[in-house]
């Protein structure tokens, strides 16, 4: 029975479903993995939210980026620049064994949830992880310097663009991924938690596929957020330059609003406790707590009390 699905991006959010991994079984969390910021790169097929948790739940995951492979080498991109090869994204030479193993995988025919649960396993994971659609989704950046697919703006350009909107090519083709809709259909699931990443570029794209905002809305599980931004900052990404540049509050209650009527619950850091007050009003049971994930034991207490808190709306 799976009481609880997770949508989740790349860092933030793979530490609370790490979290959530601790106290839910495999049976009762179901992972689900943005694939929007997927993209081609060398001939690879590159999906950075997928091994980012892919990486933590096994931990393995770089301690001081939060993704990419600890104990990382990079001899074939010392090369790849000495050849004068592409080298704005950097793919360490244990990280680029699982794009290979994926692209193989890819071209013979399996598809995406399949290359992930095979990966998952021959890194001993048990709790599912699984890509939001089996079809490609790409996520696009319309900037001051145009429209850019998604590594582009993020790290080609370093988030520096200005933005001011986002499309997502192929989401009209793709069909939310069958497992997902198995667990927002079984009358038992008990919360479906957007993890603290960045609305418009982890949950957006999830959200954006046909049919998938309906069935959330449809299904009887409680709804609840966790807020990626903290003090008007986000603690990784362009969450706030995102907010600010579309015309936003660069505030824990500007996220709320833009998820709107989806929500049951929100999880804010207690250095936001003074917007409880009116989120309350705006129907929502409101959580104060501490959201930063330095430790383990953060991540477990922060599960546990978003958990909570979804049982209680």
């Amino acid at each position: 029975m799976t009481r609880c699905i997770a949508l989740s991006g790349g860092v933030g959010g793979a530490k609370l479903a790490l979290g959530l991994s601790k106290i839910l079984t495999p049976d009762e969390l179901l992972i689900v993995a943005n694939t929007g910021d997927d993209f081609e790169h060398l001939g690879l097929t590159i999906c950075p939210d997928i091994d980012t948790l892919l990486y933590t739940l096994a931990g393995i995951a770089n301690p001081d980026t939060g993704w990419g492979r600890a104990d990382e080498s990079w001899e074939t991109m010392k090369t790849l620049k000495a050849i004068g090869g592409e080298t704005w994204f950097r793919l360490g030479d244990r990280d680029l064994a699982l794009h290979l193993t994926r692209t193989q995988q890819l071209a013979s025919g399996e598809t995406l949830s399949d290359t992930v649960a095979g990966l998952a396993k021959s890194l001993g994971l048990e709790h599912p992880i699984i890509p939001m659609s089996d079809q490609p989704v790409r996520t696009m950046v319309r900037t001051d310097m145009g429209e850019l697919p998604f590594q582009e703006y993020f790290v080609k350009n370093q988030c520096l663009p200005k933005v001011s909107g986002f499309q997502f090519a192929g989401v009209t083709d793709a069909e939310p991924n069958p497992r997902l809709m198995d667990a927002l259909n079984d009358p038992r699931l008990e919360a479906i938690i957007f993890c603290p990443s960045n609305p418009f570029i982890s949950i957006d794209p999830i959200l954006a596929i046909p049919g998938l905002r309906e069935a959330l809305k449809a299904c009887s599980a409680s709804v609840v957020a966790v807020s990626p931004i903290i003090g008007g900052k986000a603690l990784k990404g362009p969450a706030a330059k995102m907010l600010l540049e579309m015309g936003f509050d660069t505030t824990s209650a500007a996220i709320a609003e833009y998820y709107g009527d989806l929500l049951h619950g929100f999880v804010i850091d207690s250095r936001d406790k003074s917007l409880a007050n009116d989120l309350q009003t705006k129907r929502r049971h409101v959580l104060v707590t501490n959201t930063v994930m330095r430790s383990i034991e953060d991540r477990v207490v922060l599960a546990r009390e978003t958990l909570a808190i979804a049982e209680r709306t």
